[in-house]
């Protein structure tokens, strides 16, 4: 009866639920199947071992928030504006969620990052991964306010590589305190990073 079409996604919507609550050291198998309500068999038809529905899990997780980060960044308006856009989206997430289950969660790659990269190779290298798509995003950005004389920033990889790492500091910083006000200096450090000149700024908080 586990291996019905719906088990997988329990599996995976089960084991986010719990990462994000918990971390991944401390859950077990038989506590992810408990929580999903489904047998330990189905567990391993569909996933080899807890590492690799970590991985799965880190995977769909980053469909989303690309999306998410896409739909932030990569419209029409001006690319400051996008970039704050995605501050912005962020930080509501994280108070939605805080309000939702009274504690501010962080960034699942940030906290996974922290927790297993020196213990398990292939979710370090996901999360490389997955840390160099955000950054290449950004990048991208960064470009084009550079070509709109917006920011005087040199390297923009370099820059936008400061930036995804700011970004995760502070939600670091939100989740340790519990205060997503944590997150409010984000754009101010942001232009900071990127040298943007008064012009830049001036139309981006209009």
């Amino acid at each position: 009866m586990g291996r019905t079409s719906d088990a997988k996604e329990k599996i995976l919507n089960a084991a986010h639920s719990l990462i994000e609550l918990r971390g991944y050291s401390a859950l077990g198998v038989a506590e992810i199947c408990k929580a999903a309500d489904v047998p330990k068999g189905s567990f391993y038809y569909f996933f080899e071992s807890k590492e690799a529905l970590a991985l799965a899990v880190l995977d769909e997780h980053w469909q989303a928030q690309r999306g998410d980060w896409a739909r932030a960044l990569q419209d029409d308006g001006e690319p400051l504006s996008r970039l704050r856009r995605l501050f912005e989206q962020t930080q509501a997430g994280l108070r939605a969620g805080q309000q939702s289950c009274g504690t501010v969660s962080g960034c699942m790659f940030g906290n996974l990052t922290l927790e297993l990269s020196n213990q398990t190779e292939p979710i370090r290298a996901r999360l490389q991964q997955i840390f160099d798509a955000q950054v290449e995003m950004v990048d991208t950005v960064i470009a084009e306010a550079r070509e709109r004389g917006e920011v005087t920033v040199g390297d923009t990889h370099a820059a936008a590589r400061s930036v995804v790492a700011q970004l995760e500091g502070q939600v670091l910083f939100a989740k340790l305190y519990n205060n997503t006000q944590h997150l409010e200096a984000l754009w101010d450090n942001c232009l900071a990073l990127l040298s943007a000149r008064p012009t830049g700024m001036a139309a981006v908080g209009s």
